[in-house]
C-alpha cells in the first residue's frame, strides 16, 4: 500500500487561504445578522451579545475568544495560536467592512440562515486546512479530534447546541429553531469534509 506524504502549503498559500477563509466566514455572518439569527461557537456568543446590547460584533468576537487563546497556547503552541488570533482579527475586520459596503435588503430568513451557515462552514474548513482556527470552540473541537479521534464537526455541534438554545433569550422561538437547523448544517459541512487522514495538505 502506497503512503501519500503530505505536501505542505507554501507561506503564500497559507496567507491566501487564511484570507479567503476568513472573508467567506465573515460574509456568512453578515447573512445571519441580517435576520437576527445566531450560530454556534464564539461567533454565536458574540452575536447574542450584539442583539442584546447593540455593541460592535468585531470587538465582541475578539473579546469572547480571549480565554480560548490561553488554552490554545498551552495545548497547540504559539504558532497555531497566533494564526488563530490573526483569523479572529480578520473576521472581525471583514465583518465591519461588509456592514459598511453591503446592503442585503429584504432577506428571506430560511435562505439567510442556510446560506450564512454554509458560508461560515466553508470558511472554517479553509482556515482549518491552513493550520489555524477561528478560536473558541474550534480550538476545543480540533483538540478533541487530534487527541481523542473524535470528529471536529460533531464535537463542535454538541457545544453549539448550548449556544443556539441560549438565543431564546434574545430572539423568537421560530428563529431559535431555524438557527438550530443552520448550526447543524454548518457542523455537517465540517464533519463530512474535515476528518483525520482524508486531507493530506499541511
Amino acid at each position: 500500500m502506497n503512503v501519500v506524504e503530505p505536501v505542505p502549503h507554501s507561506p503564500l498559500e497559507n496567507v491566501l487561504g487564511v484570507m479567503t477563509g476568513t472573508f467567506v466566514a465573515s460574509l456568512g455572518l453578515l447573512f445571519l445578522t441580517g435576520v437576527d439569527a445566531v450560530t454556534g461557537g464564539t461567533a454565536g456568543l458574540a452575536l447574542l451579545v450584539v442583539y442584546a446590547s447593540g455593541l460592535s460584533f468585531g470587538v465582541l468576537f475578539i473579546t469572547v475568544n480571549l480565554p480560548f487563546f490561553v488554552l490554545a497556547v498551552v495545548m497547540k503552541g504559539w504558532a497555531f495560536t497566533l494564526r488563530s488570533l490573526l483569523c479572529v482579527a480578520l473576521v472581525s475586520g471583514f465583518s465591519e467592512l461588509h456592514h459598511r459596503m453591503v446592503s442585503l435588503g429584504d432577506l428571506s430568513e430560511p435562505y439567510a440562515v442556510v446560506a450564512g451557515n454554509v458560508l461560515v462552514g466553508i470558511g472554517l474548513l479553509i482556515v482549518f486546512r491552513h493550520g489555524a482556527s477561528l478560536g473558541g470552540f474550534n480550538v476545543v473541537a480540533l483538540l478533541a479530534q487530534e487527541r481523542l479521534g473524535w470528529r471536529a464537526g460533531y464535537v463542535q455541534m454538541g457545544l453549539d447546541v448550548v449556544v443556539v438554545l441560549s438565543a431564546a433569550a434574545v430572539t423568537s422561538l421560530s428563529m431559535v429553531l431555524l438557527s438550530a437547523v443552520g448550526a447543524a448544517l454548518l457542523n455537517l459541512v465540517l464533519a463530512l469534509n474535515h476528518r483525520p487522514g482524508r486531507y493530506v495538505g499541511a
